[in-house]
């Protein structure tokens, strides 16, 4: 057997080449017809030689849980978020349009973004469309007026016409209440406080308009809500007392003697 070995540094261990030199070495023993110990001596130093000069690269190996330690929950994977949908330019018609009626429910001033967000249009369509928006009322004298606002726009009355608006106001609130305004009221100051709901079940008809006229007219407000229904509730308010000459609701006058007979009741409405 040769002394010479491959280069250890870079050939690498080829365990098909120790093989075939053990059987070999095993071959010439047996034609010699004895077991040499120095030959086998000798193939021993090779393996252990090149065993030896080459590091073995530990593998990592991974942990086993415990039969009794459940595995880690695996993470699931974010979900992909949802695509802006593109902008599209929009017809000048439809883009002042919807720039009319989105200021026109705002009650406070909104932003360029805003109304662009709203109109699936780009920003700067709606920068120009409010312009033009605004110069139209001006060119014609528009009861309104678009003005901005700090960083937004909101619509105001023209103030060649603040004197209308002013009468207008004034003369409301010295009119009379209807007779609808007077039973709603009355409800309301002897069951308060109580729900829309209930005043027009009392009344026997919806009461959403007159009840916008007590609020305007400072005679009822909000106090909370219903919690079983989660509606309103209202009541009436110091003004209210103050019209009528009252310190306090217990100076109301009692209803008994107000109410009919139940014999009159039965009378005009016999299927009660």
């Amino acid at each position: 057997m040769s002394d010479e070995r491959p280069d250890q540094d870079h050939a690498p261990i080829s365990w098909d080449a120790l093989a075939a030199e053990l059987a070999a070495t095993r071959e010439e023993a047996a034609r010699r017809g004895d077991a040499d110990p120095a030959a086998w001596d000798a193939v021993a130093a090779e393996l252990a030689a090149r065993v030896a000069d080459r590091p073995v690269e530990e593998q990592p190996v991974p942990a086993v849980p415990a039969e009794d330690e459940p595995a880690p929950a695996r993470e699931p994977a974010p979900a992909p978020e949802p695509e802006p949908e593109p902008l599209e330019l929009l017809d000048p018609g439809e883009l002042l349009g919807g720039l009319e009626a989105l200021l026109f429910v705002m009650d406070d001033p909104v932003d360029e973004e805003t109304l662009a967000a709203a109109l699936r249009c780009p920003p700067d369509q709606v920068r120009a469309g409010l312009a033009e928006l605004a110069a139209g009322y001006d060119r014609r004298s528009a009861g309104i007026t678009l003005r901005r606002v700090g960083e937004g726009w909101r619509l105001y009355t023209r103030e060649e016409h603040a004197a209308v608006v002013e009468r207008h106001l004034v003369d409301g609130q010295r009119s009379r209440l209807t007779q609808a305004a007077l039973e709603t009221l009355a409800v309301i100051a002897y069951r308060q406080p109580v729900t829309r709901a209930r005043v027009s079940a009392i009344r026997g008809v919806g009461v959403d308009g007159v009840m916008r006229t007590l609020i305007s007219r400072g005679l009822v407000h909000e106090v909370g809500s219903d919690p079983d229904s989660g509606g309103g509730l209202y009541a009436t308010t110091p003004l209210f007392l103050e019209r009528l000459g009252l310190t306090g609701l217990d100076q109301l006058p009692e209803l008994a003697p107000l109410l009919p007979e139940t014999a009159t009741v039965l009378d005009e409405h016999p299927d009660v």
